[in-house]
């Protein structure tokens, strides 16, 4: 059996208590409350009548609409001292000549077995004694059987707690097949996403390589024109490897006819895109692009630094004209150096 240190949550989802079921579940819990107090109206003095009848729609808004479990202490000892005062009213101020019932001591059973759901056994059980307590002390000495009300609370929680027990093993077998296809639905969405991934790079290399594979199969020699097409495909090849990040269509058009020009261009990607915004992303690829199409000669390189450095890229440009390196920060402010 679970107790208050220890209890096993997910008995509200098993039982549908939570979002639209919890208020469906409400509503009945609280005519069922009504019905039974409004009995106390005929024999109660009217103000005890109605603060037994807050105190008890108070107490079973709060163990269905508090979805926590366990159910705070707070929560749980309030739950705990409402069904007591209200039980305590309704025992000690009847009207002059009427008959105490025992509606309030029935409302508060239901309130009690709802809080073993809540994850609160032993609470439920402490006022269970407590409610036969103050049977006992009210009703001793009246013709009743001082427990007879009291098994009331008694009989209703040990119902509800024996079904916890049943169904404890159950939810945690389907808590434990959730996990595991939650488990299993996470795998197959990275195996796809790796699958589309892959597909997406092999129709992108069949569509930039394969008709120069097929011409190097034909066999021959290769012009000059061939040779250096062999080049450049190779170099925009290993851009997409080392800075796919990078590998956009505006930098790879630029670096290709930067590289035919003869310079030499270097893209890096170290990751530092990850959490950037766009604006700040599209600045580095226009700065890029923008460093390729001005080279006539010497060396461009374009590197995204890591993740958490302050400054996001750098663009290193040297040649004949002289070496300049521009740094863009995560906020998309630009410094250039000579």
């Amino acid at each position: 059996m679970k107790t208050d240190s220890a209890a096993d949550g997910g008995l509200r989802e098993l039982l549908n208590l939570r979002g639209r079921g919890a208020w469906q579940f409400l509503v009945l819990l609280q005519a069922t409350l009504a019905l039974y107090t409004l009995h106390n109206f005929g024999s109660l003095q009217l103000a005890a009548g109605l603060v037994s009848l807050v105190l008890m729609a108070a107490a079973g808004a709060i163990v269905v609409l508090v979805e926590r479990e366990p159910l705070p202490w707070r929560a749980t000892l309030f739950v705990l001292g409402a069904v007591l005062v209200a039980s305590v009213l309704s025992r000690l101020f009847p009207q002059e000549g009427a008959t105490v019932t025992p509606a309030t001591i029935f409302a508060a059973s239901y309130v009690l077995a709802i809080l073993v759901l809540c994850g609160r056994f032993w609470s439920a059980w402490f006022g269970v004694g407590a409610l036969a307590l103050v049977v006992f002390v009210t009703d001793v000495l009246g013709a009743d059987s001082p427990f007879e009300v009291g098994d009331v609370p008694m009989m209703t929680v040990a119902a509800v707690s024996v079904a916890v027990a049943i169904l404890g093993p159950t939810q945690r077998s389907l808590r434990v097949l959730r996990t595991e296809a939650t488990l299993r639905a996470a795998a197959e969405a990275t195996m796809a996403a790796e699958n589309a991934e892959r597909d997406r790079q092999l129709a992108e290399l069949d569509k930039v390589a394969r008709p120069m594979l097929a011409r190097i199969a034909r066999g021959g020699e290769l012009s000059r024109a061939e040779q250096e097409e062999c080049g450049l495909l190779e170099a925009e090849l290993r851009d997409r490897l080392r800075a796919p990040e990078l590998a956009t269509e505006e930098i790879g058009r630029a670096a290709r006819v930067a590289r035919a020009r003869g310079v030499e261009v270097v893209l890096l990607d170290d990751g530092g895109f990850a959490d950037v915004p766009d604006a700040v992303r599209e600045q580095v690829v226009e700065l890029a692009v923008a460093e390729l199409t001005r080279a006539e000669s010497g060396t461009v390189t374009v590197r995204v630094l890591p993740p958490g450095r302050s400054l996001l890229a750098t663009v290193l440009v040297g040649g004949a004209q002289g070496d300049h390196r521009t740094d863009i920060d995560r906020a998309g402010r630009t410094e250039v150096s000579a």
